[in-house]
């Protein structure tokens, strides 16, 4: 299913990072062991069930309107590969790390701040900044179920819920602190690719947002 981290596009390798006019285009990728994994308390989980979050998102949105999240596509590398880091949630459950913005909110400061909740020892991120690039794609829900779509259908004048998904580069370190009831998981590529029984359109689908890169595999 992928690989617990705790204790193809185009892929090249480097002992250096790529040069400033190519930043964009190319993702340089470091290596699963440059990272330090560990724990920390457990976050309250708002969903119990299905209907208590359709609930929630009912409520919501008759009281502020389109409701928008931000989730993070972070690669690292594994045995030359590259692999995208999920959370699971109740061991069956995948997500990007990321979530729902403030009334009023910017998508990378709020993905910036739900990176540093869920994968950082603190609030603050440890005063190491996350990397936000560009946006990689965005997905719509028409209605208040779980149907997504990777455009705003011409027919739905009022969407309940647009989810934004952005790159973001890692440094070739930093430490990954977890709360306990979630796993992050180290997941391939060629995994995901159309694996929408597992992990959903929008995760399945990350695979091709990533198709106009290379990837520049960092050798320690």
């Amino acid at each position: 299913m992928g690989d617990e981290v705790r204790s193809n596009g185009n892929v090249s390798q480097s002992s250096g990072n790529s040069d400033d006019q190519s930043h964009a285009t190319v993702i340089d990728i470091y290596s699963l062991s440059n990272y330090y994994f560990g724990s920390k308390e457990v976050i309250p989980f708002k969903d119990e069930t299905l209907a208590d979050r359709v609930q929630r998102m009912k409520s919501n949105y008759a009281a502020h309107g389109l409701r928008t999240c931000v989730q993070a596509v972070i690669l690292v590398e594994l045995f030359k590969h590259p692999h995208l880091l999920l959370l699971q949630v109740r061991n069956s459950i995948f997500k990007l790390p990321g979530g729902r913005l403030r009334l009023g909110e910017s998508d990378i400061d709020g993905l910036r701040r739900k990176l540093s909740r869920k994968l950082s020892a603190n609030e603050s991120g440890d005063g190491i900044g996350w990397e936000v690039g560009e946006c990689l794609g965005m997905w719509w829900k028409p209605d208040f179920e779980t149907l997504v779509y990777p455009y705003l259908p011409p027919n739905v004048k009022c969407p309940k819920e647009c989810t934004k998904l952005f790159l973001v580069r890692l440094p070739d370190s930093r430490k990954f602190i977890v709360p306990k009831n979630l796993k992050l998981l180290a997941v391939p590529l060629c995994q995901i690719h159309e694996n929408h029984k597992t992990y959903g359109p929008i995760i399945s689908g990350v695979p091709q947002l990533l198709s106009k890169f290379s990837f520049n595999i960092i050798e320690s």
